[in-house]
């Protein structure tokens, strides 16, 4: 009897933490800048709901028409981490901007930047399901 009550111990056990298992992996990544390397990474999720008034991160590109019939494009990353340490690059390096138009709603971003220029050297976004909030398509 006493193999059976351990063995229903054991399956309570894994029934209170399968609901964890169903929601699926979370992986929050705090916002940091690291001024000393010239790097800033994180999460936007985590970013937006962060237990203080500091920390964002993110990037963005605005187009202009030349007024030529082409159009002039600048791109830009920026965060601050708890701390309140800041960070922010700027490029017209079509590929980086390749980069940040390709990113989406939730996901982690990284960037660094040329300290004298303040230019975008690396931007890098992933995109992946452990960085969506956990109520998003919960209706699915």
């Amino acid at each position: 009897m006493k193999l059976s009550k351990k063995m229903l111990s054991c399956a309570a056990v894994f029934a209170a933490f399968s609901g964890a298992a169903i929601a699926g992996m979370v992986q929050p990544l705090p916002v940091e800048v690291n001024l000393a390397s010239l790097y800033a990474q994180g999460d936007m999720l985590s970013a937006r709901y962060a237990p203080n008034k500091n920390e964002f991160i993110g990037c963005g590109v605005r187009k202009y028409d030349d007024g030529a019939g082409g159009a002039i494009a600048f791109g830009f990353c920026q965060a601050e981490d708890a701390k309140g340490n800041r960070a922010f690059c700027n490029t017209d390096n079509e590929d980086l901007l390749d980069a940040i138009e390709a990113s989406a709603d939730y996901g982690y971003v990284s960037f660094s930047w040329n300290e004298k220029t303040q230019a975008c050297t690396r931007i890098g976004f992933s995109n992946q399901s452990f960085y969506v909030p956990p109520n998003v398509g919960s209706n699915l």
